[in-house]
């Protein structure tokens, strides 16, 4: 017990004090706890063994797909289809191909070299994600790109894991002869993670394969049917931390299900997030999750650069970092190539290949389990676990260059691509300026989605910087408005500062959805009528309300008391509403204001009304007082 605080003691100083540093100097967290790894372990010494820490670190990318499959329901999953299918495919199939031809061509039997292909197939979802939230850059076009090919080879570990027992074969030749760090499985009955032999030690390839498909079944139909009856045992105990209780058990059950059959329980929780998805405890889930995960996802990297087996690499420097800079630059060019062919361009193009370029976190994984089944020799697997932890240590160094490269390519774009819009919601704000971004975060706080489209990049990376998820392109054109949503939308909030431009999109959204309600942005009365006229349900002139604060401010210091001044201010409220409708019936664009003669009567009317009004009400609270 004393050497595990002793462990964690040094791994969270070690990240307290360098992942500041490396934030400040703009490096990122990841590359911050990397090297706080390398420090302690490798550097200083202070951590000979992290296989027991790593295994409690691992829960950090355990519980980090458990929040990923939170936020990816079936429909969202069905929805990007084309992106998985298409592009995250064609990357797995083409990279595990293209390795597995490289290893053949080093004298590897097919066997050893297909699940090598499959190993470096994959990227690091824990990296690129944190990496692309810290930086803003998850609503770009190359962001969403990367995550949808993350998304995809997450999944695809699953039939990876399936048939990776099929392959098992007598080890072959090895990348070198030294023999070097000799492991003896059957001796010490541990993996090369030090993970303990599994239920499905001893059984055949066909035995395992049943095995993995039972398991995943297992959590499918527990999650479908077992959920929400669980949870409402737990609600009836009215006690907050059981619901934490409960999300922990959540995960950590999974992982111990899947751990016993073999298989990776990050998978295993990604599985049960998406079947939980669309159940009504999903927030709560996510809630209680978070907290966790960050700081176990930052001692996972930690654990990733303290376990680079240093003295390995320095034995054979030219052939190991070779082979990590070997598989990175197959893979980017794969990662290029694919994201020119997908529409890709600029920045959106170089971030998708300089982010994915790495081997991942699976990769231990499909190391660990091949070594289990026999399909590679522990000598192999000691340089292979090192060239996925090198690739990994290299990624954030990837990011500043593709920074460097954005500022030059950003320099010479006049004209950036608009997003491509691959998310719904209840609410789409066209518009994220002073006005929209207040509209945006009140209806996001009670919970409803909302899809933001503005045709100002700097506002749109603004917002993106602080959390808010929005989209770069021109609302009135109807391909974006349709990718948004329009059809199934409930409102449409126009806030755009062009007042032609909200004129033409409320035109545009009322002739292609009746049904839909629109709440418009104007800027004077005369914009308010053109928008009524064009089919807004509900239209804010944009100084109206701040002014009638101010209207009320001044009646209190003028002699009137609180609630007098709020009385007119409510009422003028009322009845402007009501006259702005009476005017924008009489109102002709074609005909100024003041040539008019039935404006201009209505005019007057309304304002004797409201005069009238005012003092009758004036009055009949002062009696009530008296």
């Amino acid at each position: 017990m004393g050497e595990f605080l002793f462990l964690a003691s040094v791994f969270l100083l070690a990240a307290v004090i360098a992942v500041p540093i490396a934030a400040r100097l703009g490096l990122g967290s990841v590359l911050g706890y990397l090297l706080a790894g390398v420090a302690i372990g490798p550097g200083l010494g202070l951590v000979a063994d992290t296989t027991d820490l790593q295994h409690f670190a691992e829960f950090g990318v355990v519980m980090m797909l458990f929040i990923i499959g939170l936020e990816l329901e079936p429909r969202a999953l069905w929805d990007m289809r084309h992106r998985l299918i298409g592009l995250g495919g064609l990357q797995i199939g083409i990279t595990m191909l293209a390795v597995m031809v490289a290893a053949m061509m080093m004298g590897l039997v097919w066997q050893v070299s297909l699940a090598i292909g499959m190993i470096f197939a994959l990227s690091s979802t824990a990296i690129v994600l944190q990496t692309l939230s810290e930086k803003g850059l998850m609503q770009t076009g190359g962001g969403r790109s990367a995550f949808s090919v993350l998304l995809t080879q997450d999944i695809a570990v699953i039939p990876m894991l399936v048939f990776l027992p099929l392959l098992a074969v007598t080890p072959g030749p090895t990348l070198t002869s030294d023999g070097s760090i000799q492991r003896n499985l059957e001796d010490h009955g541990a993996d090369a993670h030090g993970h303990t032999m599994s239920l499905v030690e001893g059984l055949p390839g066909w035995g395992v394969t049943l095995v993995t498909l039972g398991a995943v079944a297992l959590i499918i139909l527990g999650g479908i049917y077992g959920a929400r009856p669980l949870f409402r045992y737990i609600h009836a105990a009215r006690l907050r931390e059981m619901y934490t209780a409960l999300a922990l058990l959540i995960v950590i059950g999974i992982a111990f299900l899947m751990t016993a059959v073999g298989l990776s329980p990050a998978l295993g929780t990604f599985l049960a997030g998406v079947v939980l998805a669309n159940s009504e405890f999903r927030h709560e889930l996510e809630s209680d999750i978070e907290p966790f995960k960050g700081l176990l996802l930052g001692l996972f990297f930690i654990t990733v650069g303290a376990g680079i087996d240093f003295n390995l690499l320095f034995s054979e420097p030219v052939i190991i970092l070779g082979l990590a800079l070997g598989v990175m630059l197959l893979k980017g060019v794969i990662l290029f190539v694919l994201g020119r062919a997908f529409q890709l361009r600029g920045r959106d193009q170089w971030l998708f290949t300089l982010g994915l370029a790495q081997a991942g976190e699976f990769g231990f994984v499909l190391i660990s389990f091949s070594l289990q089944q026999s399909i590679l020799p522990p000598e192999m697997a000691d340089r292979l676990l090192l060239i996925v932890a090198l690739s990994m240590l290299i990624t954030p160094l990837a990011f500043i260059l593709y920074e460097i490269l954005s500022k030059r390519i950003t320099d010479g774009t006049e004209d950036p691509e608009h997003d491509q819009i691959d998310d719904q919601g209840t609410v789409i704000i066209a518009g994220i300026g002073r006005f929209g971004q207040i509209v945006n975060r009140l209806v996001q706080s009670v919970g409803a989605k909302t899809i933001v489209i503005d045709n100002n990049l700097k506002t749109i990376q603004l917002m993106r910087r602080y959390g808010y998820k929005g989209f770069f392109g021109d609302p009135l054109r109807p391909d974006l408005l349709h990718a948004a949503g329009i059809e199934k939308a409930r409102v449409l909030m126009v806030a755009l500062d062009d007042p032609v431009a909200a004129e033409k999109l409320v035109h545009y959204a009322r002739r292609v959805r009746p049904d839909i309600h629109i709440v418009a942005r104007s800027r004077d009365r005369t914009h308010t009528y053109r928008l009524y006229q064009a089919g807004a349900n509900d239209i804010v002139r944009e100084l109206f309300d701040s002014s009638l604060r101010a209207g009320r401010y001044v009646l209190e210091n003028v002699g009137l008391s609180d609630f007098e001044a709020s009385e007119a201010e409510r009422l003028f409220y009322h009845h402007d509403r009501y006259a702005v409708r009476e005017l924008a019936n009489l109102w002709d664009p074609d005909v100024p204001s003041v040539q008019n003669e039935a404006y201009i009567e209505r005019a007057k009317e309304l304002d004797k009304e409201l005069e009238t009004s005012l003092l009758a009400t004036l009055e009949a609270n002062t009696n009530d007082a008296a």
